[in-house]
């Protein structure tokens, strides 16, 4: 049965395409969960409410970085591009484009 997921017929996707779609959903998720906490901190006024909060932010901040860990094991191109632009300084657009002129 289709899935906002897919934008192809899933039956007519591999199994590695499909877990590759679960994979972004899931990335997607936890980054609309972080967003939610964010907000959700940034008004709680009961500190032992907000520290609940924001320990469940930071389990969903390392389910994001899982998430994307296997998407970047499974793109090799993307984990060159992002390389040049992650855990770096300076300019962020600059080296995104350094990035992608790498990988092309």
């Amino acid at each position: 049965m289709p899935t906002e997921q897919y934008h192809e017929p899933p039956e007519e996707l591999s199994q590695q395409t499909r877990t590759f779609a679960r994979m972004v959903t899931s990335l997607i998720e936890e980054a609309e969960a972080i967003g939610w906490y964010e907000q959700r901190i940034s008004l709680e006024k009961d500190k032992s409410a907000r520290a609940i909060m924001e320990n469940a932010q930071k389990e969903e901040f390392k389910h994001f970085g899982m998430d994307l860990e296997w998407l970047l094991r499974a793109k090799p191109d993307w984990r060159s591009e992002l390389k040049e632009i992650l855990f770096t300084s300076g300019d962020i657009v600059e080296a995104g484009e350094k990035g992608e002129n790498k990988v092309d």
